[in-house]
């Protein structure tokens, strides 16, 4: 505290030299700190030369967030798509492999279904049949070899319905395993930020590009909106691209999330692994914010000196959010109209701390 009110005094000191004023003595121009540092109150108007203020009131905030990205896969025809990631690749024709083996697995199933319809209404016709065999043999009107021949047909009729169950369950089975790998190719998709259904719709001429981004922004970007796109290719040129979705794990050790952006590349100039920034605009809210270099932070805590009057600073802690350009948001402790300390902020600091 001593160095702060040293260089207070010394400024204006030097002040007082430039007076030809030498009648009166000079007055005390040291400032009194009260309230545990919280009041720093200064022995006249004039040593507010020093400091600078600012105004604050609340206002709707906008920024700009930038990322690095890269194309990461481009579909040159339908279904048949570039990867810039071999592994991807071979989880992409997986995928697709699976899926025709799925449908060759339903189509087998509704077959031996149709076959065991067929057996059931096979059985219960020779059942019928064995009975009214029965009934003319008890009259002398048929003979044994038809009601066996009738037995014969519908034990036929049974193991043929057996079988049909039996590859029926078989096809089940196999369908389950299918499903359980297409879970296992779509979850390592979706970890790299892709939707596997749009892969799979996806028609010739688009290219997707993956940005991570903070985690603290996922919540300010909107899926349908746009982004502009400059690839280091092509400096010169600014693309447009629409957003698609965020993927829906977070990286636990960068906690960054990978945004999926997707752009016309109908020209096919657009190439896998190809570099890029993408940038677009998020809207904080209505929020009070102050110039960054009026913010002080001691053990943690954030604080500012707000202007009391002509010739009192009073030390008030602040809770603060996001930095945006040169502004930080405040959150609470502020109030529209105060005035901040924008300049001398740390030769406040030092007389309210004592440093």
């Amino acid at each position: 505290m001593k160095k702060s009110i040293y260089i207070i005094s010394a400024m204006l000191f030097l002040t007082a030299c430039g007076s030809k004023e030498t009648q009166q003595p000079e007055k005390s121009i040291t400032p009194t700190v009260s309230n545990g540092g919280q009041t720093i109150t200064f022995p006249d108007a004039k040593t507010f030369t020093f400091f600078k203020t600012e105004k604050i009131a609340s206002g709707n905030i906008n920024a700009d967030v930038a990322a690095p990205a890269q194309i990461v896969a481009t579909v040159v025809e339908n279904r048949i798509i570039l990867f810039n990631d071999p592994e991807l690749s071979a989880n992409y024709t997986d995928l697709m492999n699976r899926k025709a083996n799925i449908a060759q697995k339903k189509a087998i199933i509704a077959q031996k279904q149709a076959i065991v319809g067929q057996k059931q209404a096979i059985i219960r016709q020779k059942q019928v049949e064995i009975e009214r065999f029965q009934d003319l043999f008890s009259h002398g009107a048929s003979t044994g070899k038809e009601v066996a021949d009738a037995r014969v047909d519908k034990m036929a009729a049974e193991s043929d319905k057996n079988a049909a169950i039996a590859e029926k369950a078989a096809a089940e089975t196999d369908l389950i395993t299918e499903q359980s790998l297409i879970l296992e190719q779509q979850s390592k998709l979706k970890m790299a930020g892709f939707d596997p259904d749009a892969l799979l719709r996806a028609s010739r001429g688009k290219a997707w590009i993956i940005a991570d981004i903070p985690e603290s922004q996922a919540g300010k970007i909107k899926e349908g909106g746009t982004c502009k796109i400059v690839f280091n290719a092509f400096p010169n040129e600014k693309l447009t691209g629409h957003i698609e979705d965020m993927a829906d794990v977070i990286d636990n050790t960068t906690r960054m999330i990978k945004l999926r952006v997707s752009i016309d590349n109908t020209n096919n100039k657009l190439k896998s692994g190809m570099f890029a920034n993408i940038s677009f605009g998020v809207n904080e809210g209505d929020f009070i914010s102050i110039p960054k270099g009026s913010l002080v932070t001691v053990q943690s805590k954030n604080y500012v000196f707000v202007k009391k009057g002509n010739n009192v600073f009073e030390r008030r802690e602040v809770h603060v959010g996001s930095q945006v350009g040169d502004k930080t948001i405040v959150y609470s402790g502020l109030n529209n109209g105060d005035e901040v300390a924008v300049e001398g902020v740390m030769q406040l600091k030092g007389l309210s701390f004592g440093y």
